[in-house]
């Protein structure tokens, strides 16, 4: 099973176009940090070059993006974090036993195949009924941006010079594998890299450009 991410640009000839199908996610969103004393999602006028469109910046299987927070929960907890072959039921006891702990992390604490993180700063993810009913915790793109950036080391990734996403050249079905690419197949921890190269090009570009993030 795989998703997409996408990035979407929060400038004014998309977000208050009447037909702009996030609409109803913004004004949640909004409605959300609001509740929370935070300033709302940021939207910007448009400029030349940008065209307003939403762009697929990456895709990864759902096995690599829990092996990735398997290996960011395990670093937090104070745990080593060492490659395995599969998850089995070590990552749901993680899960169970730190559930505070992930409930703080905006890496963790997201759905798989919905929700978005917005270029607004707050220290953890943000969860309330309509939220849940809809696309999940909201995340903070610059909590994502410093939880990678965390958990990059281990991961034998400088994030200097970090790993190019795999980008989807079509939408990605739902049940089609995306496994990470070949060439780095054989590194210990491929799973990882793989949706961790993806999610760091996506914070990186929602916080210099102002983009949200949305699972699909």
């Amino acid at each position: 099973m795989a998703c997409d991410l996408w990035l979407v640009p929060l400038v004014d000839v998309l977000t208050y176009n009447p037909e702009n199908p996030f609409r109803d996610d913004l004004v949640r969103y909004n409605a959300v940090l609001a509740g929370h004393g935070l300033p709302e999602v940021p939207v910007h006028g448009y400029a030349p070059g940008i065209t307003g469109e939403v762009e697929p910046i990456a895709a990864f299987d759902y096995d690599s993006l829990h092996f990735l927070r398997r290996a960011y929960l395990l670093g937090v907890t104070g745990f080593q974090i060492t490659p395995v072959d599969a998850l089995g039921g070590d990552y749901e006891q993680l899960l169970e036993m730190f559930e505070s702990t992930a409930e703080q992390s905006h890496l963790v604490w997201h759905f798989d195949h919905a929700g978005a993180y917005v270029p607004v700063e707050f220290p953890v993810p943000l969860v309330d009924d309509a939220l849940l009913a809809t696309g999940g915790p909201l995340g903070s793109s610059y909590g994502l941006l410093r939880e990678l950036q965390a958990v990059a080391p281990v991961l034998g990734i400088d994030v200097l010079e970090p790993p190019a996403p795999t980008r989807p050249l079509s939408p990605t079905g739902l049940e089609q594998p995306f496994a990470p690419p070949l060439d780095e197949a054989h590194h210990p921890f491929a799973r990882e890299r793989h949706a961790w190269a993806g999610l760091y090009a996506a914070a990186t570009r929602s916080v210099t450009q102002g983009s949200m993030i949305v699972f699909a």
